[in-house]
């Protein structure tokens, strides 16, 4: 299961599973159209449409995998939502920028999260992976929201490793700059992120599916938060 998998990184990390075998459930909360094309070039998929800060949609989630498969192996939550909003500009960040940032990127891995936990635990080799963000580790992002509720998921990740294992490995891919639809006009960020990371480019959405695979193959790894951001945190102390 893919959560927001639409496009960017979800799609990728989908198509990666894919490859490798897995019947992979694609999910958006608005793009059905883009999902319903995904969905179709993989040789074993299933969209559905589904708002996870709903807990009636994480269920839906759960339960047409379970309809379909029978089963569930991994969990990638990736759907998010963020607001950009300067970080001095403290009155644009109102409560309800917070409160829909939030109800998406955190209670809504929670909630996709324990949906999902029984058949998760099954299997007795579950593997839930957060994607996070580098905002939540130093004084970065889009909005203080957004960083705040990536900080919250890694230390979610952690918490839910401790309590989860030997059945369910519980681990974060914390993504820097990566060129998807929400960035395609962070030009001024792209820039210095090439001319400062000892990469010297922002990530595509393949290189965080990678890194999503190696922690999915990695089967002795758990309560961990993988930074995927080419280097670049090496650069700002």
């Amino acid at each position: 299961m893919v959560t927001g998998s639409s496009s960017g990184i979800g799609a990728a990390t989908a198509r990666r599973l894919a490859g490798l075998g897995a019947g992979v459930l694609i999910n958006s909360h608005s793009t059905g159209a883009e999902g319903e094309r995904v969905a179709a070039s993989l040789p074993d998929a299933v969209y559905v449409q589904a708002d996870v800060s709903e807990a009636e949609g994480c269920a839906a989630l759960v339960s047409a995998a379970l309809e379909r498969w029978g089963r569930i192996d991994i969990l990638i939550n990736n759907a998010g939502t963020t607001k950009v909003i300067p970080h001095h500009d403290l009155a644009a960040a109102s409560p309800e920028v917070w409160r829909r940032i939030l109800e998406v990127n955190v209670i809504g891995t929670w909630q996709m999260t324990t949906a999902a936990v029984d058949a998760l635990r099954a299997g007795g080799a579950g593997c839930v992976i957060n994607i996070t963000s580098v905002a939540g580790v130093r004084c970065t992002g889009s909005s203080i929201p957004y960083a705040v509720s990536k900080a919250a998921l890694n230390h979610m990740t952690a918490l839910l490793a401790n309590v989860l294992g030997p059945e369910v490995r519980v681990n974060a891919v914390a993504p820097g700059l990566v060129d998807t639809p929400w960035t395609a006009d962070w030009d001024a960020i792209r820039h210095h992120v090439t001319s400062t990371a000892p990469m010297r480019r922002s990530a595509e959405p393949e290189d965080i599916a990678e890194a999503c695979l190696g922690l999915v193959r990695s089967r002795h790894v758990t309560g961990q938060v993988l930074v995927v951001d080419g280097g670049m945190l090496l650069r700002q102390g």
